[in-house]
């Protein structure tokens, strides 16, 4: 093949390349902007839902929406509002033990009475072995003692914009949520007319199947924080309101949120003092969480996932393992939806094709 114009066609290839490039530096520069405008657009399609049941009781859309959202906002201050006294009363404790251990005492006396505890936890460790040891630790927390408090500035630094992020998201979602209909009407504007029925038939079936896995994920999440609320306070569990949004949280992570939630759970109740005694709460705790993950698995999931688009079990696993690595939590929590967005599609588009003659 000939090419007549070599100068021009080169020039034209450099640009496009070029031009990808910038594209490509714009998507990372901007990757959290989009990020929190991924994370809007899947919470106001999981609160649409909601929004539509209230339209069909006869309420503006307005009115609707604003109920929505401040019935959001109303659990999630609720949530914040029960949890931070408790945890920034323990972080006092905390800090006040530390003061009172440490009082007046020199690094080295520290050393020492570490050293002295650890010797009567341990008596069978040789004593020449401890101070070598604990010379180590000293040496280690001496030289990177800047790095350490870097990572602690570091990691208020991460919260602050965490919060940011946060309100940023909000906004959005109120936004998104407000104008759903207006965003739609605009997307399927873009579709030829002669295709554009379908193409709103399956948007219509994503953006539905995506609301109810959300609400699906939300009821499932709120349903397990009441009953270990209730559960752990009956047996008399430290901190179970703190213990029961832990397992509201991770009841939102698909597929192994209520395991990890569960476990974590056990394991604090095993380290923290108090309740029944440390090895019996712990133990009833662990037992009650086996039985209602049976129970969430086989009666409480399908009940509540029943409206949502059903996705095989190894397509699950795939989909939390790559949204977790691409994008971390969000990631793993979007995961689902998408591929059971992506099974619609093949399910009602590529294999009608495929099957015509």
């Amino acid at each position: 093949m000939k090419i007549h114009h070599p100068f021009r066609t080169a020039f034209v290839a450099t640009l496009g390349v070029g031009l990808g490039l910038v594209l490509i530096g714009s998507i990372q520069t901007l990757s959290t902007i989009l990020l929190y405008i991924g994370t809007a657009l899947f919470l106001s399609l999981g609160l649409d839902p909601l929004v539509a049941w209230l339209e069909r009781r006869k309420l503006p859309r307005w009115a609707a929406v604003l109920i929505t959202i401040l019935a959001v906002l109303a659990v999630f201050a609720g949530i914040v509002l029960m949890v931070v006294p408790i945890i920034v009363n323990q972080i006092a404790q905390l800090v006040g033990e530390i003061q009172d251990f440490v009082g007046n005492r020199t690094l080295n006396q520290f050393f020492d009475d570490v050293s002295a505890w650890i010797a009567g936890i341990f008596p069978g460790l040789s004593p020449e072995f401890l101070d070598d040891a604990l010379a180590n630790l000293q040496d280690w927390f001496v030289d990177n003692w800047g790095s350490i408090t870097g990572g602690v500035i570091n990691v208020g630094f991460a919260v602050v914009s965490g919060l940011a992020g946060a309100f940023i998201v909000l906004i959005l979602t109120i936004y998104f949520t407000a104008s759903t209909p207006s965003l739609k009407r605009a997307v399927y504007q873009l579709v030829p007319a002669s295709k554009r029925e379908r193409f709103i038939d399956l948007s219509e079936q994503i953006t539905d199947s995506v609301g109810y896995y959300v609400i699906g994920q939300l009821t499932m999440g709120v349903i397990n924080g009441v009953l270990s609320a209730i559960f752990l306070t009956i047996i008399q569990a430290p901190f179970p309101a703190v213990l029961a949004v832990v397992a509201f949280f991770f009841s939102l992570i698909p597929l192994v949120g209520t395991l990890t939630g569960s476990a974590i759970i056990v394991l604090i109740l095993l380290l923290v003092p108090g309740g029944l005694g440390i090895p019996t709460t712990a133990i009833i705790a662990a037992i009650y969480y086996l039985i209602y993950m049976q129970i969430e698995a086989y009666v409480i999931s399908p009940r509540v996932m029943n409206r949502a688009v059903s996705v095989p079990g190894a397509v699950v696993v795939i989909a939390a393992l790559a949204g977790g690595s691409l994008l971390g939590l969000l990631g793993a929590l979007i995961a689902i939806p998408v591929a059971a967005s992506i099974l619609i599609i093949y399910r009602q588009v590529v294999i009608p094709r495929q099957n015509e003659r």
